[in-house]
């Protein structure tokens, strides 16, 4: 064979094998983009249910920002304790006004969780939401877009008043200086939604994004609503909890001219908030905000996450009575109690701790203990009831958050958290309301109560995770 021909035919050769590595390559990259494409399905797939499945749902993550603490350990310590947030209030010259106390957030630095710029075009209410979802997402571990799809995670958050202070605030630049004068973000800003869209903003949750404003009841129901979301299929995770952050003069004169605010103790405010107390006469406004990861138990088990507790139910009401005065009856709460152990699918006798709405005024308190006794009848002597609200004060649409943290770690490490500065028994107030110091007991499941203005009632069935 001439060199001629060797050297056509070896380059045939070559090039025949050269183009069957080619072929094979490009078949082996079809088969590994086929591979991922099916592995990715079946995570989208994986943890959906039929729309009319009941998963069970767990919280694998917990955020808090509140006056006892700047974050879950610290605020949970604080319960524990038995220790009072109120103080005087700092955030504006309140001497002109007959209540000067509140639940102030101390401390908060807005520049660790969100850059200035974009602070700056927040309210406060948004900027603690902000804060608490990243820690709550980060004690999950939950990786987005890696353990679930972005889109099969949701946001439910619960704000009574939103950032209100920004739009109070815009109407004073208005009306001093004009319209020139006016902060362009002071309107969304203010909305009742924005908390909710700047945790999906941030952290790109692109499922359902709600918002519940049901005065003291919103972050009860935003959790229960949350679950319900899970519970069903149509999302895998949700951001949940609730947000307030409204401490100013106009909110704290409109509550004075209500007569629901304590004013007796403006020179002992860790006294202040007295639930079931026969001196009580009135709440300590407060802010705050708390969010928790909750999660399909598939998820969570798939994953490997660490679990506080279940979320088992939720009944909500509503008195159809009058805009600040619950109904005398109490047939509203008894009926959020009852409707939340019905959807938990538990009985009576199966409650072994009740998180009362406890928040200090004269007709709340009595009507929440004969509701408690109507649902439970003799049985409710035995049930432990506390008011997480003494330590606390009322954060409003957050208070149901805050309380359901506290019900929460009470199921996960077995100790009670206090119902601080009862020192007076009222005969109307007649249950076990754990006083002034935290007491250890197991319990299995609880209820979290949360009675609002307009009749809003909210009741949350939690449960240890077993």
């Amino acid at each position: 064979m001439s060199p001629t021909k060797r050297v056509t035919r070896a380059s045939a050769i070559g090039g025949g094998v050269i183009g069957g590595v080619r072929r094979f390559r490009s078949f082996a990259s079809e088969k590994m983009r086929d591979r991922r494409e099916r592995r990715q399905a079946e995570r989208e797939m994986r943890y959906r249910t039929p729309i009319n499945g009941a998963r069970r749902v767990v919280i694998t993550g917990i955020g808090a920002i509140t006056c006892l603490g700047l974050n879950t350990a610290d605020t949970w310590a604080g319960m524990v304790a038995g220790r009072s947030g109120i103080g005087k209030i700092t955030q504006f010259d309140a001497s002109s006004l007959p209540v000067r106390i509140a639940g102030e957030i101390k401390g908060f630095d807005v520049s660790k969780y969100i850059e200035p710029k974009e602070s700056r075009r927040m309210a406060r209410v948004s900027q603690i939401a902000v804060a608490a979802a990243q820690e709550a997402l980060q004690d999950s571990g939950l990786e987005m877009g890696i353990d679930v799809p972005n889109d099969r995670v949701g946001v439910m958050m619960g704000t009574s008043m939103g950032g209100f202070e920004m739009s109070d605030a815009g109407m004073v630049d208005l009306r001093a200086g004009g319209y020139r004068k006016l902060n362009p973000f002071a309107l969304p800003a203010a909305l009742p939604n924005a908390p909710g869209h700047h945790i999906s903003k941030r952290f790109g949750a692109k499922g359902p994004l709600d918002t519940v404003v049901a005065a003291c009841a919103s972050g009860t129901q935003a959790i229960g609503n949350a679950a319900e979301m899970i519970r069903r299929g149509k999302v895998d995770a949700m951001f949940a909890g609730g947000v307030e952050a409204v401490i100013n003069d106009g909110a704290i004169a409109a509550f004075s001219l209500m007569r629901v605010l304590c004013t007796t103790h403006n020179d002992d405010p860790t006294h202040g908030q007295r639930p079931f107390d026969a001196t009580r006469n009135g709440f300590v406004y407060a802010e705050g905000g708390v969010v928790m990861i909750l999660e399909s138990l598939e998820l969570a088990r798939a994953r490997g996450a660490t679990i506080y507790g279940e979320v088992l139910g939720l009944g909500v009401s509503s008195d159809a009575y009058h805009i600040a005065i619950p109904d005398p009856s109490g047939s509203g709460a008894i009926r959020a109690m009852q409707w939340a152990m019905d959807d938990a699918g538990v009985r009576p006798d199966q409650i072994d701790y009740i998180n009362a709405h406890g928040s200090a005024t004269e007709t709340n308190d009595p009507l929440e203990t004969k509701a408690i006794k109507r649902v439970f009848g003799e049985r409710a002597y035995d049930i432990p009831v506390s008011s997480t609200k003494s330590m606390t004060g009322h954060a409003m649409g957050a208070s149901g958050a805050i309380e359901a943290l506290a019900t929460v770690m009470s199921l996960r490490n077995g100790i009670l958290t206090p119902t601080i500065n009862l020192h007076h028994p009222d005969p109307d107030c007649d249950l076990d309301y754990v006083p002034n110091v935290a007491r250890p007991k197991n319990i299995g499941i609880a209820l979290s109560n949360s009675f609002g203005l307009g009749g809003q009632n909210a009741c949350l069935a939690l449960a240890k995770y077993e």
